[in-house]
């Protein structure tokens, strides 16, 4: 268990589901992991905004299809849109070479026995990347449904993944996460037609139930490539983003302007 995020620290229950004195402490320390993360998830956000660099945290269980998606992502959007990628492990760099082979910058990032990343490894990560030359940075947070939902890294959008191999129930089971979530993509969507146990209208039901008008869009990035619709929802985004930041990009030369007016005037 992930001692960072406190699975660990979890308090014992009682038969009856009572939490035991202890719980008073443990929530105390979640709440100290959870505000410095926050803080430097903050301070990440700044590095981004600042480069004008959309950030999309991509999170899914094991298996579900991220570094086959981002794969297909970078090769369809490569010619006209910088991109780079962190990539969270336990162990073993494999998905990391995956993504190097599409000739974009990409940095691991080895986690050991934490089941998520946080902000502070994100903010490592930074030292290796050129921000000031990306359009897009793709965070492929540890497969895992639980713990990645609590630690913000400082990205714009959520993204997670639901595949048709997990069943239609996982954002019943798993609500957190997939309420957090900006975009649900269902992945393997081309394996629909061998699958008897995923039906996208009880999934889109289930999403929907927590409360959110999540969009929901179904992708398949191996055997039948189709992934128009996800590729068409980042080129949004990244607009949106784009024109979200530009009033503050003229504020910020405006008043460089100004103070160089100023300069000149003391001098």
């Amino acid at each position: 268990m992930c001692i960072d995020c406190g699975c660990s620290l979890a308090p014992a229950s009682t038969p009856s589901g009572a939490i035991q004195a202890d719980g008073i402490a443990t929530v105390e320390v979640l709440q100290n992991l959870l505000a410095r993360n926050d803080s430097m998830a903050a301070h990440n956000r700044e590095h981004f905004d600042e480069h004008g660099v959309l950030v999309i945290n991509m999170m899914s269980s094991p298996g579900a299809g991220k570094t086959a998606l981002l794969e297909a992502t970078i090769a369809a959007l490569r010619d006209r849109l910088r991109i780079a990628v962190i990539e969270g492990d336990l162990e073993t760099d494999n998905d990391a070479r995956r993504i190097r082979a599409q000739g974009v910058p990409v940095v691991q990032i080895t986690t050991g026995t934490a089941c998520h990343l946080d902000a502070a490894m994100v903010h490592h990560a930074l030292d290796s990347l050129p921000l000031a030359g990306l359009d897009l940075l793709f965070i492929e947070n540890v497969g895992n449904l639980v713990c990645p939902a609590a630690f913000h890294l400082g990205q714009h959008r959520n993204v997670t993944l639901l595949s048709t191999t997990e069943g239609d129930d996982k954002p019943a089971k798993y609500p957190v996460i997939f309420r957090a979530s900006d975009l649900v993509v269902i992945s393997k969507a081309d394996l629909l037609d061998v699958l008897d146990d995923f039906k996208p209208l009880a999934a889109l039901a289930t999403v929907r139930a927590l409360g959110r008008e999540i969009p929901v869009l179904p992708t398949a990035a191996r055997r039948a490539l189709s992934i128009g619709a996800w590729l068409a929802w980042l080129d949004g985004e990244l607009t949106a983003h784009r024109n979200h930041l530009r009033p503050e990009r003229r504020v910020a030369g405006s008043m460089a302007s100004r103070a160089a007016d100023v300069n000149a005037a003391l001098a």
